[in-house]
C-alpha cells in the first residue's frame, strides 16, 4: 500500500500544536475494501481521503470505537433514550436536498468559531460524499420534520469486524435540549446491532480537547494506541 504525508498545518483541536496526516495514496477498485482494513488500524475518511494523524510531536489523537454487543447505556443515557423515544430514525443511502440547509444552519449557529465556518454546499459535498463507497445517513424525525442527520459509513470488513463509522452529525439547533449529538450515537449503536455489525467507530478522541470528551462516555469502548486496541470499561481507569 502507498501512503503520503501532508505538510504541517495548524491543528483545529489543539491550537498550540501543528498537525500532519498520513494519507492513503492509492486509487483503485478496492478502495472501499482498503478502507475497511485501514479503519481497523486508526484511519478515518473525510470525503475521498483516507487518513490518520501523523504528528511527530503529538500523540493526542486516539481512534475510538464502541463494541456494540458489550455496550450498556449509563443512567443519563437511559434517561435520554426514554425522553427521545417519540422521535423516529431511519437509515438511507440517498443524499437529500433537505440535508444541506440543516447543516448550514447547524454550523452557523453552533460552530461559527470552528474550522467549518462559514459553511458552503461545496464544502459539505467534499466532506460527506465519496465516489468509491455509498454514503449512508441516519435520519431523525420529529413527526415529519427532519431534526438530525448522522452521516454514517457502513464498513463491511468481514463477518467479525463489520461496523458503522460515525462521520459527522448535524441537527436542528432548536432541539439542543434533546442532546441530539449524544442521542444520534446511541441510535447508531442500535442500528449497528440491528444490522449485525460489531462496532461503531467514533473517530478521534483528542486528549486535551474538551469538545471530544463525550467519546469516553460510551462504555465499554476501545481505544487504538501503540498499534493495538485497548478496552476500557466502567471498572477501568479511563484515559484522559
Amino acid at each position: 500500500m502507498k501512503f503520503g504525508i501532508t505538510q504541517s498545518f495548524s491543528c483545529s483541536y489543539l491550537p498550540d500544536e501543528q498537525e500532519q496526516l498520513l494519507v492513503y495514496a492509492e486509487n483503485n477498485d478496492f478502495q472501499a475494501w482498503r478502507y475497511s482494513q485501514l479503519i481497523q488500524v486508526g484511519f478515518r475518511r473525510s470525503g475521498e481521503q483516507i487518513y490518520r494523524p501523523h504528528c511527530p510531536a503529538c500523540k493526542a489523537c486516539k481512534s475510538v470505537r464502541i463494541p456494540v454487543n458489550a455496550y450498556t447505556p449509563s443512567r443519563s443515557q437511559k434517561r435520554l433514550l426514554k425522553a427521545n423515544q417519540g422521535f423516529r430514525v431511519q437509515l438511507v443511502s440517498e443524499t437529500k436536498s433537505t440535508y444541506y440547509p440543516l447543516y448550514e444552519r447547524y454550523i452557523t449557529e453552533r460552530h461559527a468559531d470552528g474550522s467549518m465556518y462559514p459553511p458552503s454546499r461545496t464544502q459539505f459535498d467534499n466532506f460527506v460524499l465519496c465516489d468509491w463507497m455509498t454514503t449512508h445517513y441516519l435520519e431523525a424525525y420529529d413527526g415529519d420534520k427532519l431534526i438530525a442527520v448522522a452521516v454514517t459509513d457502513v464498513v463491511d470488513a468481514n463477518e467479525h469486524m463489520g461496523a458503522l463509522s460515525a462521520l459527522y452529525t448535524f441537527f436542528d439547533p432548536d432541539y439542543s435540549s434533546a442532546s441530539l449529538g449524544t442521542w444520534m450515537i446511541l441510535m447508531q449503536i442500535e442500528e449497528a446491532r440491528r444490522l449485525g455489525h460489531h462496532y461503531v467507530y467514533l473517530g478521534y478522541y483528542v486528549e486535551g480537547c474538551q469538545k471530544m470528551s463525550y467519546k469516553h462516555k460510551f462504555l465499554p469502548f476501545e481505544q487504538f494506541s501503540d498499534n493495538e486496541w485497548h478496552l476500557f470499561s466502567k471498572n477501568s481507569k479511563i484515559p484522559t
